[in-house]
């Protein structure tokens, strides 16, 4: 399984972030949750949310009222949008597949990140 972050990397402040992750090489509505995990820079991995093989969405609390994350199967494709941006939302976004609910450890079903700036 790959998996690939899309989308742009400068966003102005106010603005909602759009991300997309596009998964080869195995399907998203079979097994596994579907996951977004973000890193400021000089902090660690954040938790964001999670889209299961069922369609349920699971978010971080602290980013619950800001954070939607969808998908299109038949595209094999999930998608993070974060609204209201601020420069603090500045990070390398990663999306990845996991056993759990929740991941904050990388393994071998991650995206590379791609960086998002917040910036006007």
């Amino acid at each position: 399984v790959q998996l690939q972050e899309s989308g742009p990397g400068l966003v102005k402040p106010s603005q909602t972030l759009s991300l997309t992750c596009t998964v080869s090489g195995g399907s998203i509505t079979t097994n596994y949750y579907w996951t977004w995990i973000r890193q400021p820079p000089g902090k660690g991995l954040e938790w964001m949310g999670t889209i299961a093989y069922s369609g349920n969405t699971y978010y971080n609390p602290s980013l619950k009222s800001r954070t939607s994350i969808s998908r299109d199967t038949s595209k094999n494709q999930f998608t993070l949008q974060l609204s209201s941006v601020t420069p603090e939302d500045t990070a390398v976004y990663y999306c990845a597949r996991s056993e759990t609910r929740v991941t904050v450890t990388k393994g071998p079903y991650w995206g590379q990140g791609t960086q998002v700036t917040v910036s006007s």
